[in-house]
């Protein structure tokens, strides 16, 4: 079943007008993607499964819970999900990260793989892709392609901004994986830029051109 979630969390929807800004500098554009990951890391972690464990506090014997079930890995899509990644790990700092390198030829805005580097049990990981735009939906399809390869069964895809046409691409070929955004804007133009979006993620997260 297609699943969109977007997140309409004060302080996620202010970090995101701050880095749509053409204004905001790298240095503030770094900081604010972590921030925003970091944010929207907690309601993409809201289902993992809780088992009851017991612990000695300083008082005394106590009945808490704790996280079981799968462990968590990382994947951010390069070089953009880099900016996602730290977000992420400030709050599971256990998970492992693998790299999947894409880009997207400009003539064709087909994706191009450069790079797939993942941890050897990612087939028993409940995994989390990061790239901070969905546009055309093309490196995320692949991106997901490439970890079902693997064995992967748990995926979920987090990114700031989604345009329609990216989340009809992925749900169209992965009718499983639920897709997290901070935004769905209005349409892609004819470069296959997010309308209005934030420009080129990459570029902004590391000075470039």
């Amino acid at each position: 079943m297609k699943k969109v979630f977007v997140f309409d969390h004060p302080l996620i929807q202010h970090k995101l007008a701050l880095i749509r800004d053409e204004n905001t500098g790298a240095k503030e554009f770094r900081e604010l993607v972590e921030e925003l990951a970091m944010l929207m890391a907690y309601e993409v972690t809201r289902d993992l499964p809780l088992e009851e464990v017991e612990i000695k506090t300083p008082i005394g014997p106590c009945k808490a819970r704790m996280i079981s079930g799968k462990k968590i890995g990382i994947v951010p899509i390069l070089r953009a999900g880099l900016g996602m990644v730290n977000g992420l790990l400030k709050l599971i700092p256990a998970a492992k990260v693998g790299h999947i390198g894409l880009y997207r030829d400009p003539e064709t805005l087909k994706p191009v793989e450069y790079y797939c580097k993942l941890p050897q049990d990612v087939h028993e990981r409940d995994l989390i892709i990061l790239d901070p735009m969905l546009a055309t939906g093309g490196s995320a399809t692949m991106a997901v392609d490439y970890l079902k390869e693997r064995g992967a069964s748990s995926i979920k895809l987090m990114c700031l901004i989604a345009a329609p046409e990216g989340i009809e691409a992925v749900h169209s070929k992965h009718p499983d994986v639920d897709i997290y955004t901070a935004a769905v804007d209005e349409r892609l133009n004819d470069h296959g830029y997010i309308v209005p979006g934030l420009g080129d993620a990459g570029d902004r997260l590391f000075g470039t051109k």
